[in-house]
């Protein structure tokens, strides 16, 4: 984000006139959720001050602190004491969607009467050099995901049969509802090759245990807030 973040963490960039996260939690309320716990990192005090303890927005909000940025597979670790034993909505601070898609993961999930170890969505059309590639099966529920895959691995994936030419290459879109049971999971990862603990790691090791990860394609917008050229296009009024 080039010099926009120097003194504002990304989160709370203002898109139309709102920050990024106070459109996400505002369409998490929508979808029925009042109970939110942030983690926080760099320049933390801003999102604090500005949401407090949520009751402005009709929300209970709490917020962890996460000291060293060492991956998505230890950040939701911090909100473990929070979730207790029930299932959670897990979301970046820079990914937006309409607030249906929300409900819409809590149906996926619900329809599983149990079954389901949680919920992973995607989207078609993105990069996934760049992402997460997830793999289904007949039933959409996720095989594998593979972090920022090379071009070479994604042909190798196709040369196996594994990633058809006529499917979709299903992008990771950053939102999911998982058990407590991830925890299980996030504690035992290793660094990856980038030297992060990564979420991923810890999705493939559910999978391989049994758990079942539905899918779910995110249906309408849906937006990485990752550059500052993404921001300026939201900023010009491209529909939120």
């Amino acid at each position: 984000m080039l010099g926009l973040t120097q003194e504002t963490p990304k989160p709370m960039l203002c898109v139309q006139g709102k920050p990024i996260l106070q459109r996400i939690i505002e369409g998490l309320l929508e979808s029925g959720i009042r109970q939110v716990c942030v983690i926080t990192g760099f320049r933390a005090e801003v999102i604090e001050d500005f949401f407090q303890d949520g009751s402005k927005f009709g929300a209970t909000i709490q917020y962890v602190r996460q000291v060293v940025q060492d991956g998505t597979g230890k950040a939701p670790e911090l909100a473990k004491g929070f979730v207790g034993n029930d299932p959670f909505l897990l979301t970046y601070g820079d990914i937006l969607v309409k607030p249906e898609v929300y409900r819409s993961m809590l149906q996926r999930f619900g329809s599983g009467s149990g079954a389901y170890g949680g919920v992973i969505t995607v989207t078609p059309g993105e990069d996934v050099t760049k992402g997460g590639l997830n793999l289904f099966d007949e039933e959409f529920c996720l095989r594998e995901v593979l972090e920022k895959p090379s071009a070479a691995k994604i042909e190798e994936y196709r040369a196996k049969g594994l990633l058809r030419l006529d499917d979709p290459v299903w992008y990771n879109a950053g939102i999911y509802v998982f058990t407590p049971a991830l925890f299980n999971y996030t504690t035992k990862l290793q660094k990856s090759p980038r030297g992060e603990y990564e979420l991923p790691d810890a999705i493939n090791s559910m999978v391989k245990d049994g758990f079942k990860l539905a899918g779910l394609k995110i249906a309408g917008r849906w937006v990485d807030v990752r550059d500052p050229e993404v921001l300026a296009s939201l900023c010009k009024g491209e529909e939120l």
